[in-house]
């Protein structure tokens, strides 16, 4: 099924974004933090993945950043912003 195929890779690329963004912003991150992660996260994925993380983390950058600053898990943050199936 061509529509489960596509939203597991955009879940892996999300999960894989956020695990790089969530390393690089490191322990309790404020804001200027993950915006400074997700810049970087995003590049050091490569070129095509980068794009992609780039209109991701554009997009929901503001789930993406609370998400981070609470500590939530890069999984549960891709299935909270619809990447990701529970």
């Amino acid at each position: 099924d061509g529509v489960a195929q596509g939203r597991g890779i955009k879940c892996s690329v999300c999960t894989k974004a956020l695990k790089k963004i969530k390393a690089l912003a490191g322990d309790n991150p404020d804001e200027a933090a993950v915006a400074a992660a997700m810049q970087k996260g995003c590049r050091a994925l490569g070129r095509a993945m980068g794009r992609q993380c780039q209109r991701l983390v554009k997009k929901y950058q503001d789930q993406i950043t609370s998400g981070l600053e609470n500590e939530d898990m890069p999984r549960d943050i891709c299935t909270t912003i619809g990447m990701c199936r529970s």
